[in-house]
């Protein structure tokens, strides 16, 4: 029930899925995706992106030249709390939401490290896993205190991306369940998949529509896509 513009009521969304992948895997192709997207529109649209350039975003050849030209940044999300909290103390930053682990981040953290710190797109991973879902990979090295999860932030929007590696342990799995209360019955097809033999695997979502928005930049969500559904308002 988001009424910001970056939301939609109803979104496309592109969600690739690997074997043999872990967390590295996914951002590296997650990166490689954006990239691919983002050159191709350099390769294919200069008109238009000439054209947003001089009506809509000034600056945008630049940013996307160096979306190509730089590999994405990558940060802990206790680095990035750190880096956020940090800047509140140096008076470097003013923020509504005051950074602490445990708590996701807002749009506003997310767009300061984005376009202040890092000045190009930055992965955040390993969150807290409270604030994740419970099929992302509980990480060893903390005893499951964090899980491989990571967003992809951009400049101008915040979150592009987010994904993980999945939990392919059983155990694992239905522990955390239990302790969410979930109904494992309910669960049996995706359980299975773990049951009879399972490999490291993960995934991610991008949001298509926040993808024009970065490639154009196009300030309202609701102006990427033909006939948005937000809340409040659906004509068709």
């Amino acid at each position: 029930n988001s009424n910001t513009t970056r939301h939609l009521a109803e979104f496309w969304m592109i969600e690739p899925e690997m074997a043999f992948a872990e967390l590295e895997e996914v951002m590296e192709n997650a990166e490689s995706m954006v990239k691919f997207a983002v050159q191709n529109v350099v390769n294919q649209c200069k008109s238009d992106l000439d054209f947003f350039e001089s009506f809509v975003s000034k600056g945008l050849l630049d940013k996307l030249e160096r979306t190509l030209a730089q590999p994405f940044g990558r940060v802990s999300y206790t680095e990035a709390i750190e880096i956020l909290q940090k800047a509140m103390k140096e008076k470097k930053a003013k923020f509504e939401y005051k950074p602490e682990w445990g708590n996701d981040l807002q749009t506003e953290h997310e767009r300061y490290l984005a376009e202040t710190h890092f000045q190009r797109p930055v992965f955040v991973y390993n969150y807290p896993s409270h604030i994740k879902s419970f099929y992302m990979k509980a990480n060893d090295f903390d005893n499951g205190k964090t899980v491989a999860a990571t967003d992809l932030l951009v400049p101008g929007i915040g979150e592009l991306i987010g994904g993980s590696q999945r939990e392919h342990r059983l155990d694992i799995l239905e522990q955390k369940m239990d302790t969410l209360g979930l109904d494992k019955a309910s669960y049996w097809w995706y359980l299975d998949l773990r049951r009879f033999g399972s490999v490291p695997h993960g995934g991610y979502g991008l949001g298509f529509e926040r993808l024009v928005q970065y490639v154009t930049g196009i300030e309202n969500i609701r102006d990427v896509i033909p006939f948005p559904r937000y809340p409040g308002n659906a004509e068709f």
